[in-house]
Formats: structure tokens, sequence, C-alpha cells
């Protein structure tokens, strides 16, 4: 494989992975097949048993899937990549490989309502217990890790209240006490952030998000290395949460313009925060680019961008929301983010909708919080559209 150290982040998002076939093509192919031939017995089995790399069958080994997975090992600077179905099959895939009956996890409670709902209700039942601390609450993170805790779980920036953590200063405290660190890097990218550089383990992406770019597919992936990547790959293989060759093919050109996008994005959602943190209905703006953001200066050291998603507060509680993103006209009512279409959606009632009212407060969603994934339409269009609904 190429060594990419060398080659900056634009070029490695254009470049990395390719593996050429004997047509000399200069877009990557896709491989729709769920099957590979043999040119005897004998590679059949040196395959099988992995004695000679190549490829088997497209649940495990495929190659437009493997350029993806090289290509965005190399942007995260990681030895390994395993793609998988979506986001959450990735954080299924991390658990299911490293951990067992008995073990424990700390994790942040400003993470994905799913997550916390898969840990909770599913982890749960096969004897993986969890404990939810505050994202920035060290010691409570510290207080929380016993002999049997294996994995620290946590998203920087967290979604949507866009909290962070010093990434370093977690690892070292999961390496003192034998844990891995694990960072859902969804919302930076390893454009604007890369946790190998601060001594995490292993990297989590959904990468139907800002990977993609475009809303078009669903997928996710695990960067790490040794035999903690190699036991995500083993519960794949078998499980089979595969992503597709058709998907990864979306995903590499999404990979493309992504460092032009975060870019984009980045400067579209400053403009917004700080036009909205000067609105007379507004109550709170979160976004890491603000000076008044409680963790701006965290930010600044560990990351090259403050990204584009924010949320913000306003008067008059859900019914105020609601009536913010009903008075927009073109930006998308929906619940994803990353994409190039700037998108909407009330935390409260949708994606942190199943926790309890308990968890949402501990979390910091309110019903007044608004979330907006900041697109990349021209901003004066973008803050007209919001202002509708103020």
């Amino acid at each position: 494989m190429h060594d990419w150290s060398e080659y900056e982040l634009e070029t490695i998002a254009v470049r990395a992975g390719q593996h050429r076939t004997n047509e000399g093509e200069q877009s990557e192919p896709i491989f729709p097949t769920s099957s590979f031939t043999f040119a005897s017995a004998a590679e059949a089995a040196a395959r099988f048993s992995g004695e000679e790399p190549g490829n088997i069958y497209s649940r495990f080994t495929n190659p437009t899937v493997r350029t993806f997975e090289e290509r965005l090992a190399a942007l995260e600077g990681g030895e390994r990549c395993v793609a998988t179905s979506s986001g959450m099959a990735a954080i299924l895939a991390t658990c299911m490989g490293l951990l067992q009956a008995g073990d424990h996890m700390v994790s942040s409670r400003s993470i994905f309502g799913t997550t916390t709902i898969l840990f909770n209700n599913f982890l749960a039942k096969f004897g993986v217990e969890t404990d939810f601390v505050g994202l920035s609450d060290y010691a409570a993170w510290e207080a929380a890790i016993r002999p049997e805790t294996k994995l620290l779980f946590l998203e920087t920036p967290s979604n949507p209240v866009t909290e962070m953590a010093d990434i370093k200063r977690l690892a070292e405290l999961a390496h003192k006490n034998g844990a891995l660190l694990v960072v859902d890097n969804c919302l930076s990218t390893p454009i604007l952030q890369r946790p190998f550089d601060f001594g995490a383990d292993l990297v989590i992406h959904s990468a139907t998000k800002y990977l993609d770019g475009q809303g078009r597919a669903i997928g996710g992936a695990v960067i790490g290395g040794g035999e903690s990547i190699e036991a995500v790959y083993s519960f794949l293989r078998s499980a089979g949460p595969t992503m597709s060759p058709f998907n990864a093919w979306i995903f590499l050109k999404g990979l493309e313009t992504l460092s032009l996008r975060m870019d984009r994005h980045c400067e579209n959602a400053l403009k917004l925060a700080q036009w909205l943190e000067v609105q007379p209905n507004v109550e709170q703006v979160f976004y890491p680019g603000l000076e008044s953001h409680p963790q701006h200066e965290l930010a600044k050291r560990q990351q090259s961008g403050f990204g584009g998603l924010l949320s913000f507060v306003v008067k008059g509680g859900k019914e105020a929301a609601w009536r913010v993103m009903d008075g927009t006209q073109f930006v998308s009512i929906t619940a994803n983010l990353g994409d190039s279409k700037s998108t909407i959606t009330h935390p409260a009632t949708t994606t942190h909708g199943r926790l309890s009212d308990e968890q949402k407060l501990e979390a910091g969603i309110v019903d007044g919080m608004v979330r907006v994934s900041v697109g990349l339409e021209n901003i004066d269009d973008i803050i007209a559209d919001l202002k509708r609904g103020l």
C-alpha cells in the first residue's frame, strides 16, 4: 500500500487507495459482485485461510470498499479502516468486537440519542454495562472507571450542543487504566480534527454525513490499528453489517470534495452563528467558533475549523422552535446532517426523542432548541430563510 503520510489531506482525499485495473480507468470502478472466482482449488483454500491476500466474498472483501477504507484510513492517519453499512453499525461492530459479558464502558451523555439506546437497551441485555458522564467533566470520567472498564466512548464536538472534550486528556486517562478511547469524529471529519494525533485508539464515522456530503447513501466506518481493529473486522466478517460497493463508490466521490466543502460549511456556520447571537428572541447559540462558547479555546487547539453544525435556543419553547422550522421555505426539515443542503430539526422530538426527559436534560437538550446543519447555499439566503420564522 502506498505511503500517504508525506501528502497533504486534500491530495489524500482525491488519490489515496485507488487501484487501477488493467483497463487503466481514471475514476474508481464499482465492483457490484457477490463473490470472486479463483484460478484453482489451492488458490481458493489459500485465500480463505488468509495465507494469500485477495478477494473472496463481498461481505468482507470488495475492491471498491477497500479503496474507500484505505482512503479514509489515510485521511485519519490510522492504520486500517473497516467500512460498515451505517454509522450505527460501526458503533455496534466496535462494541461487539471489543466487549463481552461483564465488561464495562464509560460514555459521554452528549452522544447521538440512538447510540444511548444501543448502549442501554441492547448491549446491557448481553451483560455490558455503561455509565454516562458529562463530556467535559474529567473528574466524573475518572470516577466512573472500574477494573472491568474496557472502552471510553465520546463524540467531540457533540450533537447537537457542540460540547467538546480534550481528547488527549481522556486518552491518557483511558490508557492509564488499561482501556481504549473511542472517538466519534463525525461532525469534524479528518479535515478539521484527527483524534489519533491526540492519542485516540479508534475513530468512528457515520459516512452518511459529511463524508458523503450530499445525502445520497448510508454507511459507516471504524479506523484503528492492531488487535482492536482486527476484532472489529472479525465481527463484520461473521455478522455482515457490510458497506455495499455502490455506496463505497459514492463515498469515494464525496471524499474528493470534502476539504472544499468543509471550508464552506465552516464559513457559513460561523456567519449564521454570529447573526443568531444578536437576535432578540434567541436565548443561546451553541457553536465552537463563537468566543461565547465555553470551550472556544479548546476548539482552536484541537480543530483546524469549527464545523458546519450549530444549535440555538429560542424563547417560547417547543412551539417557538417549531415555528422557526415551519417558517423556512427552502431549508430542509430533516434529521440528517452534513448535507450540501442546509437542514433543520428539533432534537427533543426527533434525533433525541426516544430519550427520557431526564436524559435529555442531562444531554443539554431543551424544548426550545433548534439544530441547523449549515449547508453550501449562499449564507445571506440561509439567514433570510431562518429570519422568516424568527
